[in-house]
């Protein structure tokens, strides 16, 4: 009986101990982390300096063979700038009317949370599923009428035909998915703004503008900031969207680096290739990253 004792106050000192408790809650995330992340990068970093093709894949070390030959290719370069211009405009987008929706689903009217659970479904459809509906709505003859009637369209062929419809389209279709997401996020923050604060700015006399300017965007940049680069990090390795709407056409003109490392990796069978243009976006979204963060630190600090 006292051995059987003991061991049992054993394990509840162990369990009480909380650096014990804190590695065995972190364990399943240190684990998914490295299954799901971790691991593929390695393998990434590994294919990207090795001579591995679809057909004989190899660990081979061959240097920087295949940056050399990504970095040598004209469609490379576009569809890098052409990346970084879809991310850019969609986190303005996606920030500037999930600011506005998140005003909108705070203020008080009949069937608020039935709206709210509404207005997330473009964020929970699968990604594949949204571009089809898009792709074929744009495709349909009401859709086409309607653009030709607003002069917006000329000649014939559908909109995803032409370079410049078919790049607003993929922005659509990008804003159209992350401005729910983005909406919770700035949502959440401004729960978390005391009313007080509204009040005295109200009471001293500041105006809607003001109040908005002064008080409700210096208090929920650390969130809108969040809200930005999660709408940097989904865009920037989206690769369904551009797949599945335009197929990176027309004439590459909506090509982005993750379809890129898609086809000449995949589909083109240049493992190596494929590989190096997928790591060029680490740098790319962390440098953002690091920008973004050091702005809301900055801002934190001045106030």
């Amino acid at each position: 009986m006292s051995g059987t004792r003991a061991r049992a106050g054993d394990r509840a000192r162990l369990t009480d101990r909380e650096g014990f408790l804190a590695w065995a809650f972190l364990l399943p995330t240190v684990v998914y982390l490295t299954a799901l992340v971790v691991a593929p990068f390695v393998l990434t970093v590994a294919f990207a300096f090795s001579r591995s093709t679809g057909d004989a894949p190899s660990y081979r070390f061959a240097g920087l063979r295949d940056f050399r030959t990504v970095f040598g290719d004209d469609v490379f370069w576009r569809s890098l700038l052409d990346t970084l211009a879809l991310t850019g405009v969609a986190i303005v987008l996606v920030v500037v009317l999930g600011t506005a929706l998140a005003h909108v689903l705070r203020a008080g009217f009949r069937f608020r949370r039935t709206v709210r659970t509404l207005v997330l479904l473009p964020w929970t459809t699968p990604v594949a599923l949204s571009a089809i509906s898009w792709r074929w709505l744009l495709g349909s003859a009401g859709v086409d009428r309607m653009l030709r009637a607003a002069s917006l369209l000329h000649g014939g062929g559908s909109p995803l035909d032409r370079t410049g419809p078919a790049a607003v389209a993929v922005v659509a279709v990008h804003v159209w998915r992350l401005t729910p997401l983005a909406a919770v996020i700035v949502m959440a923050g401004l729960n978390s703004v005391p009313h007080g604060v509204w009040d005295a700015a109200r009471l001293d006399g500041a105006g809607v503008w003001r109040r908005f300017f002064g008080v409700t965007v210096p208090l929920t940049l650390p969130v809108t900031a969040v809200a930005g680069v999660f709408t940097a990090a989904i865009t920037f390795a989206d690769v369904a969207v551009v797949r599945v709407l335009t197929g990176g056409g027309p004439h590459d003109s909506t090509q982005v680096l993750p379809t890129l490392a898609y086809l000449r990796g995949v589909e083109g069978g240049d493992i190596g290739a494929g590989a190096a243009a997928s790591l060029f976006l680490l740098p790319l979204f962390l440098a953002g990253a690091a920008v973004v963060l050091r702005v809301v630190r900055r801002a934190e600090a001045d106030r």
